[in-house]
């Protein structure tokens, strides 16, 4: 049996436990993931470094799963927008059974390796698309198919699965092994194999924006300020960077569409937007550079 399929040893008597100890199963069986992606970290590592220069050159975030594997893509290709103020054109997400597989399980669905290939074909996937392939199992059919049309197509692949050896690891580039182990209740995979997985996709994606300079320091600068609460951290995250007034901060932002990265440079340098805006591109947005040229 895979490792994520194995009955775990550690409590065979789950349904007779109180409900503090039930929790306390549960919360603990998490650090798990946190070890296993830490373990991967090189792999990961390789990643970002290999999908930045594709990026870098307009290459799109491709995602691909099946079930807890498939919604978690879902996730973070949307949350990129807000984040960082990533193109929702270039963060694109399939799911095993379709976008209504997001909110009702589709049975079935995650077999079909022909529909995979057919879904990541229809992105029109490129030479400068990273593509992340995400299974627990490691041997999904829709996953597998998912990593042909891709790699037909010249894009950098990276599989990500939870059980060594496993084919989408290996039939991607770039293979990325989270080794949580057998579940708590076994073979329930949205447990720490999804969590594992959650950690993995925030730190890949996290990393590869700080790459692309979308954090100024520790602090994110190219948001989106697209809400309320969003617009008030636009303003806070100005004053803490720029150390201006939080009236001044919020005049500069409402010159520049609320965006954090060019009421930095404005304040700092002493320009107006257009001039902001002239050195962070000549910058290639970083903050950082813009305010040392």
């Amino acid at each position: 049996m895979l490792n994520t399929e194995t009955p775990s040893t550690r409590h065979p008597d789950l349904d007779t436990y109180a409900t503090p100890a039930l929790l306390d199963a549960f919360i603990d069986d998490q650090t798990a993931a946190v070890a296993a992606v830490k373990a991967a970290a090189p792999q990961l590592a390789a990643a970002v470094d290999a999908a930045l220069p594709r990026i870098r050159a307009g290459g799109r975030l491709l995602y691909a799963g099946a079930g807890t594997s498939g919604r978690l893509g879902v996730l973070d290709s949307v949350e990129l927008y807000p984040t960082f103020s990533w193109p929702r054109e270039r963060a694109v997400a399939v799911i095993a059974g379709g976008p209504g597989a997001m909110f009702v399980a589709v049975e079935g669905a995650e077999d079909d390796r022909a529909q995979g290939a057919a879904d990541m074909a229809a992105l029109n996937p490129g030479p400068n698309d990273v593509a992340l392939l995400l299974a627990a199992s490691g041997g999904t059919p829709y996953v597998l198919g998912a990593i042909e049309a891709a790699r037909a197509a010249g894009a950098l692949t990276i599989g990500i699965a939870n059980n060594p050896g496993a084919p989408v690891a290996q039939q991607a580039e770039i293979g990325v092994t989270l080794d949580t182990g057998a579940e708590v209740i076994s073979g329930s995979t949205r447990l720490k194999a999804g969590t594992a997985q959650k950690i993995a996709l925030n730190t890949f994606s996290s990393a590869l924006m700080v790459r692309l300079n979308k954090v100024y320091g520790n602090l994110m600068v190219d948001l989106k300020a697209t809400n309320v609460k969003l617009v008030k951290r636009a303003v806070a995250l100005t004053v803490r960077a720029s150390g201006a007034s939080e009236a001044d901060a919020q005049a500069a932002l409402a010159q520049c569409d609320n965006h954090v990265k060019t009421a930095l440079v404005m304040l700092k340098r002493g320009v107006g937007v257009d001039q902001a805006r002239a050195l962070l591109d000549a910058a290639e947005g970083s903050v950082s550079r813009a305010l040392s040229t």
